[in-house]
């Protein structure tokens, strides 16, 4: 296959399981990540783990015997990117179904265009409430982002905290989590002393920690990705403030522990990756991971590889149609993820437990579980 650069620049074509026979395959599956710019850690994590997904169900014989074509475009994050991706995937590639492996500016941009086509997509990690509203051909393996909100503001009172700062970031990300964690608040007699916002730019937080000091709060539930959370918590810790802080799905890889240095050591993250997880799905992904990639899993890897699985077990019920067929198989599964056990509502979202880490000794491990199926249940088509 050729690639035509000048028509989309940003775009990059790789065949998840790349081989002479593989780019003749009968079943193509779309892929948008993004593999370079701001989130290009995050992006490769989300490759690694979807290639893993494919490299599994080859082995096995793929669908019917035909191997399974994983071809990946790079999004940039942007939703500049990834209109014209989709498309591609669509038009070009025809592909009988597409997982985002990216974050909700660009997946919301793509899935109206795979809506339109009636190509099944399935959501790794994008938490925007937007994305699956947009049609019944979207699904999402993560917990929307007012949910991971919740489950934020559960933690808080169940680590015996009153007082809390948040700290937002001013994107579609921060402001959801933040949305959550304020619906729930209240539930927990928790009492919110201020809310700072910041931009995805920023790495110097001078003027924001001197507010947050004066505040005297007990807790702290500061959203960021790694490149955002490294910086404010190592300069948060250097200016004296020791109180607990939690981070979301954002935080969660190594990047952040190696950005954030000494500083990360005690910081909380909800998230739904189990690092000391004992069931076998989730210790193998654990392990294959680390082979296949270098360093230790994450989150955006483990759920793209579990995006990535759910519409190839749809693929083998339907025996590689797409469509209304692969919708409503997908629909209709119950699958065991390394994020968890899934299965998908009405509105195709899941329902399942938050996991919380912490940093010890350099690395994530698990603190505890928030299970509560009331407060960390999915929207429905009736109930936003």
């Amino acid at each position: 296959m050729q690639f035509n650069q000048k028509k989309l620049a940003a775009a990059l074509f790789v065949c998840g399981i790349f081989s002479a026979n593989s780019a003749f395959a009968d079943i193509k599956i779309g892929f948008n990540v993004p593999l370079t710019g701001f989130a290009a850690f995050d992006g490769n994590s989300a490759l690694q783990g979807a290639k893993l997904a494919v490299a599994e169900a080859n082995a096995k014989g793929g669908i019917n015997g035909e191997k399974i074509d994983l071809i990946v475009y790079d999004d940039q994050a942007s939703a500049k990117e990834a209109t014209p991706v989709a498309t591609k995937l669509v038009e070009k590639d025809q592909v009988v179904g597409a997982v985002s492996g990216s974050y909700s500016a660009s997946t919301r941009a793509a899935a109206g265009i795979f809506q339109s086509a009636k190509v099944p997509y399935v959501v790794a990690y994008a938490i925007d409430p937007s994305v699956t509203r947009t049609g019944d051909y979207m699904f999402r393996v993560s917990s929307m982002g007012e949910v991971q909100g919740r489950g934020g503001a559960k933690l808080v009172s169940n680590l015996g905290k009153k007082r809390v700062v948040l700290v937002t970031l001013k994107n579609d990300f921060g402001q959801t989590l933040a949305a959550g964690f304020k619906d729930a608040a209240p539930k927990f007699d928790l009492n919110i002393v201020n809310e700072y916002e910041y931009g995805i730019q920023e790495r110097q937080f001078g003027a924001l920690i001197a507010k947050i000091k004066s505040d005297n709060p007990e807790v702290i539930y500061a959203s960021g990705y790694y490149f955002n959370a490294g910086p404010l918590i190592s300069q948060m810790r250097a200016a004296g403030i020791t109180v607990p802080i939690i981070g979301q799905e954002g935080y969660d890889g190594e990047k952040f522990i190696e950005i954030a240095g000494p500083a990360a050591e005690g910081t909380l993250m909800t998230t739904s990756l189990d690092r000391d997880s004992e069931v076998p799905v989730t210790k193998d992904y654990l392990a294959q991971f680390r082979k296949a990639a270098g360093y230790g899993a994450d989150m955006v890897g483990a759920s793209s590889f579990s995006a990535t699985a759910i519409l190839i077990e749809g693929l083998r019920k339907t025996g590689g149609k797409g469509g209304a067929a692969l919708r409503d198989a997908i629909a209709a599964g119950a699958y065991d993820m390394p994020i968890g056990h899934l299965t998908f509502n009405d509105l195709h979202e899941v329902n399942k437990d938050i996991q919380v880490q912490i940093v010890k000794d350099k690395a994530w491990h698990r603190h505890s579980v928030i299970h509560d199926p009331v407060l960390l249940a999915a929207p429905t088509k009736d109930k936003k």
